[in-house]
């Protein structure tokens, strides 16, 4: 059918109901919406599934959620896992409460057992649980940063993990093959409780969760001794991380830990900001605000989900406050593990540090100062998840630190996703360390850059919507695979890594190598002067990403290569 025949379908069947008929009805003269809304089904990827909330094929809704479950409550039931059951978790956003009921009752109908939470917790507890609990997989209903309108569906497996190959594709493929909404399971939760089926967890597993990430603490004497001089600025960004956040903090001895009044309790139209987003300077303008008031040393933001931590910290110099990439406090925190731990005499026999490609290079300098292994991976936690997991597996090397550019980080393994609130904690005590010795966490920052050099990183996004979207978001990364670039940024390409193709192409000697990573659609340069940058559709939104990173004499000299660099590279695209 087309997208015609399908609206017309939802507007009619009693299957949906008649507050959903009701919707599509009213959009009856709006042609290019109705389009927008059925031309495909709101795609299941590697992640799960994102997408504007609203009735039809392309939208976050109870059926397009129950059609996801069914697809993975099949996969589920082929490999025997209704026993173990499944993890669910929830965030602030408009409809999560109700899409993770849903897909409760929908596994629930085919027998699988769910332990889902009695309330809104972060992401990285949604993988704690999973592994604590024994479960075959988990769900987490987010859109993490997105805007408002988002909602979102991310699944994990047993080890902890968002699903990677081989489940991500044969769960895909399950959901592809749930096409009839009238056949998707569900059931009533009552019958469900009676049935032995629906079982809600709360706060034994945070606690447990609690324990875990105070277990990461390498000085709990110093916390308590210093935090008292320690002024913390906090905003949950109306998401997850309020409680969680403040409660491990106050734990750990924080005193002075002040909260934006405006963004401390949930709500989904996240109405002080544009888009709850701490990569988002916006974001941070009342708690900016209230830094000020209270004289704060750092100032935390969280995303909804709690997987992402944004920062600035008070420059003394000039009184200012300045704002961190996620890549400069991930280095922060990744020093002050490694350093301490190397120090104190706790670091593990074969240490092992993970970053994305698209992560500061910096982290290959640190690591081998600590004798500490660097392995890279594609651009997502799960696949730093995967390699935790092989780790355990092979016994090769044991995980101290995982991070990506995005503002994401662990610390620990007791999860297999980046936590915000673990971020905090650690950043919160390496502040307090650097304040026993005089200095701020921007100080810090500026004896990393004149230690290992003025690493540089950047991100440009374009947008591309809908279906023409789609289509030149495809021709973007054709002619960039096809058409290779010579120079960028004043750099001459040294080589060229296509993993889609599993190629790393040597442009001087036209050589060529396996990439060494799994399938992906990115394509990455390798630039003289310890430069790069790196192209990728994204996976959950109607984007193409630039990713750069250079290496500067001085943070100005850094500066003006980047912008050289992005000036290049997002030309080339256009």
């Amino acid at each position: 059918m087309n997208y015609k025949e399908i609206y017309r379908q939802w507007c009619t069947d009693p299957c949906f109901n008649e507050e959903t008929r009701a919707e599509l009805q009213a959009l009856a003269q709006n042609e290019a919406e109705i389009e927008d809304r059925f031309y495909r089904r709101l795609e299941f990827g590697t992640g799960g599934l994102r997408g504007v909330i609203g009735a039809g094929t392309n939208r976050m809704n109870i059926y397009t959620v129950r059609q996801a479950t069914q697809g993975l409550a099949n996969y589920i039931l082929e490999n025997h896992g209704q026993h173990k059951g499944v993890a669910i978790a929830y965030d602030s956003r408009r409809m999560s409460a109700e899409f993770s009921e849903e897909a409760a009752l929908c596994l629930n109908a085919s027998g699988i057992r769910t332990y889902r939470f009695e309330s809104l917790r972060p992401t990285p507890e949604l993988s704690f649980a999973v592994r604590h609990l024994g479960c075959l997989a988990g769900i987490v209903i987010t859109a993490s940063h997105n805007p408002a309108e988002y909602n979102g569906y991310k699944v994990y497996w047993e080890d902890g993990a968002q699903i990677t190959p081989p489940h991500d594709k044969n769960i895909m493929a399950h959901v592809e093959a749930v096409t009839d909404y009238s056949l998707v399971k569900t059931m009533d939760k009552d019958s469900a409780i009676a049935a032995g089926l629906y079982h809600t967890i709360g706060s034994e597993t945070d606690d447990l969760y609690m324990d875990q990430l105070k277990q990461q603490c390498i000085h709990p004497q110093m916390i308590r001794e210093a935090a008292k001089d320690i002024r913390i600025v906090y905003t949950p960004l109306h998401g997850t991380g309020n409680v969680p956040v403040r409660r491990v903090l106050k734990e750990l001895g924080f005193a002075h830990v002040f909260v934006v009044k405006e963004q401390e309790l949930p709500d989904g139209t996240f109405p002080t900001v544009t888009s709850p987003n701490p990569e988002d300077e916006k974001a941070f303008a009342l708690a900016l605000k209230l830094a000020e008031e209270v004289d704060a040393d750092i100032v935390l933001a969280t995303d909804p989900d709690a997987d992402r931590l944004g920062v600035y910290a008070k420059d003394t110099k000039t009184g200012t406050y300045v704002n961190f990439t996620g890549n400069m406090s991930g280095m922060l925190i990744a020093e002050y593990i490694l350093r301490e731990r190397t120090r104190t005499g706790t670091m593990p026999e074969r240490p092992a540090l993970v970053k994305t490609i698209v992560t500061t290079e910096m982290a290959r300098a640190v690591a081998a100062d600590y004798h500490t292994t660097l392995i890279e991976v594609l651009t997502g936690f799960k696949y730093i998840g995967e390699q935790m997991k092989r780790f355990e597996q092979e016994q090769s090397y044991q995980f101290v630190f995982g991070l990506e550019e995005s503002y994401g980080c662990l610390a620990g393994t007791y999860a297999r996703d980046k936590d915000a609130c673990v971020a905090v904690m650690m950043l919160c005590e390496a502040a307090a360390y650097y304040k026993t010795q005089g200095k701020t966490l921007w100080d810090a920052m500026m004896d990393l850059y004149d230690k290992y050099g003025y690493y540089k990183e950047g991100l440009a996004t374009v947008t591309l919507k809908g279906i023409d979207g789609a289509r030149r978001i495809q021709q973007i990364m054709g002619q960039a695979r096809n058409n290779p670039p010579e120079m960028l940024g004043g750099c001459q390409v040294l080589a060229v890594r296509d993993y889609k193709e599993n190629i790393r192409k040597d442009m001087r000697t036209g050589e060529t190598a396996p990439a060494g990573l799994p399938v992906s659609d990115v394509l990455y340069y390798e630039l003289e002067d310890r430069a790069w940058c790196c192209i990728r559709p994204s996976g959950t939104e109607p984007k193409i990403k630039y990713y750069f990173g250079v290496k500067g004499s001085s943070l100005q000299d850094a500066q003006n290569r980047l912008d050289r660099l992005e000036k290049d590279l997002t030309r080339s695209g256009n």
